[in-house]
């Protein structure tokens, strides 16, 4: 009998240490919603256009100078060339017609924002040809122009603790992103990362000047160099002085995502499960199907720019207009959503409709290993300096505070990625 209780003790005090030990995860679904106002200044990002919240709550699209002039550009340049219009100077080489209204072409589209410590907002731009990262300065309002070439695709901008350096990712003409980092007035950029993956998210950790986070995900490629598949997302720490990387997170069935350092030290990331890629017998047996109808296509396209360039008429009655993508699909955390359907069948945040799973997890991770929980249906997230955290849904953004708490913030429009002011 006394064997038995000593058992039952034993099993109890080991069930009891599991429960507070450092590596267990305790949920969010016991934290409070409570409307507690958010006196604090950030910019978001909404379908590639940029937005500043300010303390008191008031929104302002922010407008770059630079996009200013190049539209007035577009706009002499459709005039002289206007007279183009229904000759064989305005067919394409791939069979359809030019384009010279510049209100029709891609317009500049915003990829990250970041503020520095004087409160002064960074921001890319980019279009088919050419991109750009600027500085608007918040005392004067002026834009400066940090770099701009043909070509360069940035996005992720993090600044350092000290203001000095800045680091993007980089996204290269072979389809692979690495991390990069250049001076805070542009100059000195140099690539840190390599290889076939894509390198993203890069975060400076505090008390280490040589230290970066990123986020990292490996591709796979056929014998011709296409992409094929791609890996789960991990979290990888560059040692800048040694140029050595280390593994941080990785689980071949998680996704860990956007890595930031709290003010406490806590290592903050979205989890969300890895769906494995997958080319199964009924998509062979569809593209088998389907393969003589794109033949088909193929040809027709190829006769009907010979009817453009020598009869000025295209081969149907139809005008052929450009192709525009389905603006139901969006790109959250590199994953295509249907917006449409997330808003129809996902769930909700307090209320407001999610565009992501609750799968997708803000966890927080002590530096000895506590795991916790912080919100559900999280596309993007950022910090403040007091620790405050601001996240979006999508739909939405809400805060987390010191005490576990949860508010609205403003809901009503898309918010791909948030800044913290």
């Amino acid at each position: 009998m006394h064997l038995l209780i000593g058992i039952i003790l034993v099993a109890a005090v080991v069930t009891l240490f599991l429960m507070q030990s450092p590596s267990s995860t305790r949920p969010s679904s016991t934290a409070r919603f409570v409307q507690r106002p958010l006196n604090r200044s950030f910019a978001y990002l909404s379908n590639g256009l940029m937005f500043r919240r300010d303390a008191n709550g008031t929104v302002q699209q922010l407008h770059s100078p630079f996009v200013e002039d190049a539209i007035r550009r577009q706009e002499k340049a459709a005039s002289r060339h206007g007279w183009k219009e229904g000759t064989t100077f305005g067919v394409r080489a791939g069979g359809g017609m030019r384009n010279f209204d510049p209100a029709k072409e891609k317009p500049f589209l915003s990829s990250s924002l970041a503020f520095d410590h004087n409160g002064d907002l960074l921001y890319f731009l980019k279009d088919d040809t050419v991109g750009g990262l600027f500085r608007l300065e918040q005392a004067s309002g002026k834009e400066l122009r940090l770099i701009l070439k043909q070509r360069l695709d940035l996005a992720d901008i993090t600044l350092s603790p000290d203001g000095e350096k800045i680091a993007v990712s980089s996204t290269q003409p072979n389809a692979t992103t690495n991390i990069a980092l250049l001076d805070s007035d542009g100059d000195n950029y140099r690539e840190v990362t390599g290889g076939d993956t894509l390198d993203s998210n890069p975060a400076w950790v505090p008390d280490d000047p040589n230290a970066l986070l990123f986020q990292s995900i490996g591709l796979a490629r056929n014998q011709d160099g296409y992409i094929v598949a791609h890996g789960n997302a991990s979290i990888q720490m560059l040692d800048m002085a040694s140029r050595s990387v280390t593994p941080i997170l990785e689980d071949r069935d998680t996704d860990y995502l956007k890595p930031r350092v709290a003010p406490n030290g806590d290592l903050l990331f979205i989890r969300r499960p890895f769906e494995q890629p997958s080319y199964g017998y009924s998509d062979s047996a569809l593209d088998t199907v389907l393969l003589p109808f794109r033949l088909l296509r193929a040809l027709f396209h190829y006769l009907n720019f010979f009817s453009l360039m020598y009869s000025r008429k295209p081969l149907t009655s139809a005008d052929n207009p450009a192709q525009q993508a389905d603006v139901k699909e969006i790109l959250l955390q590199g994953k295509r959503v249907d917006a449409e359907k997330a808003l129809r069948e996902g769930g909700k945040v307090h209320g407001i409709p999610s565009l992501v799973p609750a799968n997708w997890e803000l966890v927080a991770k002590t530096r000895y290993g506590d795991v916790q929980v912080l919100a559900n249906h999280v596309c993007d997230f950022d910090v403040f300096d007091d620790g405050t955290i601001i996240y979006s849904n999508g739909q939405a953004v809400f805060s987390v505070h010191h005490d576990g708490t949860q508010g609205l913030v403003f809901s009503g429009e898309l918010v791909a990625q948030v800044v913290a002011g």
